[in-house]
């Protein structure tokens, strides 16, 4: 009987780690991939290029169909990425097989992705990221609109002794209204902006009383834990919200003011990722907060306990992420191809064979020591905890 206790709650818990990290973390992936794949698609199609494959996943497939046009649509067995491979490639990176792009005839030219002028080849390598982003600002507006934004007003509770904001002179009961000339809107808005500046010094005005006053504070990087247990580094002032009657609500948004809270939400995580980038070439930030799959699964199943609103926007943020590290000039990565494209359209001729094959190795080297950092640093933050 103990034995078979002991095996029930081995069951038990796979399939808890199946029910609360997988599926969050497929359902997360599996969207964000198939929209920027969806994206490399559409323009292809539009510009007459042949599509061989559609796939979510790599690996041998687990199930597919072939469309009316000849392209295979597969659902693979790694669920880690995903795929389109054009009439001409030589495997799913889209490295040209130059042997087949020397035999072909006229009319299979046409349907070749590398015979295509230079702008069709850059728009389609772009509609990728760009559909990432377009994503992005569609989760983000439906979120706005269905569930709505927290909204705290920007008012002072406390002030923590021998803080940044103590120092500053901030007390119990001011009103934030701009942070160096942009207004605030609530204490989330505060958060972010200082959040993002830690060891800058930064202008508040805030309204106290029947007055306002201008006050100068530079916040101090702190390592936080969030509610599971998870660890951040932020700039922190060192004050608490107000909770109050009538300091909190929650407001819903119509289409318009959605879509432009879904652009600005989009366009704050671009310039967070760059924000952060910064830091560490700066040496204000660390590269341990890197993630990878791991770490995407347990932040997934995390989320996912608050609702799928939340869930959600995990998935609007992942989308802008993958959408931007796609843009990087990293051979192999779609910022890459565009890099070879802009020296093409410069040249008046693309760069050599061997040249583009050197570039994509240092690329596909680079990008697996970026997967093996962040892995490595997955298992480190895991084992931590």
């Amino acid at each position: 009987m103990e034995v078979v206790s002991a095996v029930g709650a081995q069951i038990s818990g796979l399939g808890s780690i199946f029910v609360g990290y997988i599926i969050p973390f497929l359902f997360v992936l599996t969207i964000v991939v198939f929209f920027h794949e969806l994206g490399h698609f559409l323009v292809a199609r539009r510009a007459g290029v042949k599509v061989l494959t559609f796939s979510l996943g790599f690996g041998p497939e687990l199930a597919g169909f072939t469309d009316r046009h000849g392209t295979r649509w597969r659902l693979a067995a790694i669920p880690l990425g995903g795929f389109v491979r054009f009439f001409g490639d030589e495997d799913a990176a889209s490295t040209p097989d130059q042997e087949k792009l020397a035999r072909m005839t006229p009319a299979e030219r046409k349907e070749s992705f590398f015979y295509q002028p230079v702008g069709w080849r850059a728009a389609i390598v772009a509609a990728g990221p760009i559909a990432n982003f377009i994503l992005a600002i569609a989760i983000f507006s439906l979120v706005f609109m269905v569930y709505g934004r927290q909204m705290t007003v920007p008012r002072v509770d406390q002030v923590a002794p021998a803080s940044a904001a103590e120092r500053a002179g901030f007390k119990p009961g001011d009103l934030v209204l701009s942070i160096d000339g942009e207004a605030v809107e609530s204490f989330s808005d505060m958060q972010r902006i200082v959040g993002i500046h830690a060891g800058q010094v930064l202008t508040f005005k805030v309204e106290r009383g029947d007055r306002e006053v201008t006050l100068e504070a530079t916040p101090e990087l702190r390592e936080v834990k969030d509610a599971f247990g998870n660890v951040h580094r932020t700039g922190l002032l060192g004050i608490t919200r107000s909770l109050a009657a009538g300091d909190v609500s929650t407001r819903r948004y119509g289409p318009v003011e959605a879509v432009a809270l879904g652009a600005q939400e989009t366009w704050f995580v671009v310039t967070r990722t760059f924000d952060y980038m910064g830091g560490l070439i700066m040496g204000r930030e660390s590269a341990d907060q890197l993630g990878g799959p791991i770490r995407i699964a347990q932040v997934s199943g995390q989320v996912a306990t608050f609702g799928i609103g939340a869930l959600l926007t995990l998935a609007a943020v992942l989308s802008v992420s993958i959408g931007l590290l796609n843009l990087f000039p990293i051979p192999l990565l779609d910022g890459g191809h565009l890099l070879f494209y802009a020296f093409e359209a410069v040249r008046g001729r693309p760069l050599s064979a061997r040249t583009q094959d050197i570039g994509f190795r240092i690329g596909l080297a680079l990008v697996l020591m970026l997967m093996l950092f962040a892995t490595w640093n997955d298992v480190l933050h895991i084992s931590a905890m």
